[in-house]
């Protein structure tokens, strides 16, 4: 068996939350159909504030406001095409992906509590799935994905390091023009 490649890194050093929130919106402008998205950070590092900007430039409507599912495990975010895709899975639709927002930091990591969530209709969606506190999937984790991993630096700053294991965010990134900050 071949090990899989390693994943293509690009870092970034947003100076503040509002850099964090414009690499987001520009994020969210690139997502396709089924991606995945792990985001990996400290408590309060701004994992939900990148999935808040995600979902702007996906283009979700301000009047359905993406917050934390600490507690809610799965938010699903459908945008002005939710009855296109209630009840009627890998539809097409008009333009809109769907966000599904997870935040398993709450979960013990056994896979049998998340396959009872149904984890499974979420990670190989054809909406775009962004998951918090990723580790918690242990062998569940998708082999294609985006890895985010913010980190402080200094009183306002991060670190963001996106890690591509194979899901073609390299190519959409340099073909953006989203440069290394």
């Amino acid at each position: 068996m071949t090990a899989p490649p390693e994943p293509q890194v690009i870092d970034f050093s947003p100076n503040d939350l509002a850099a964090l929130q414009a690499l987001g919106r520009r994020l969210g402008k690139l997502v396709a159909r089924g991606d995945v998205i792990c985001l990996n950070g400290p408590l309060g590092a701004g994992k939900t504030t990148m999935t808040q900007a995600m979902a702007q430039g996906m283009g979700l409507p301000a009047d359905q406001p993406v917050t934390s599912p600490t507690y809610g495990i799965i938010h699903e975010h459908w945008g002005k095409h939710q009855e296109e895709y209630r009840g009627a899975p890998r539809r097409e639709h008009q333009g809109q992906l769907p966000l599904f927002h997870l935040d398993l930091y709450r979960l013990g990591g056994a896979e049998e509590e998340l396959l009872e969530l149904g984890i499974e209709d979420y990670l190989y969606g054809d909406g775009v799935c962004v998951i918090e506190w990723p580790d918690r999937l242990g062998q569940l984790k998708p082999a294609v994905r985006l890895e985010v991993e913010i980190e402080f630096s200094g009183p306002t700053g991060r670190r963001v390091s996106l890690r591509d294991h194979a899901a073609g965010w390299t190519a959409r990134l340099a073909r953006e023009s989203i440069s290394q900050g």
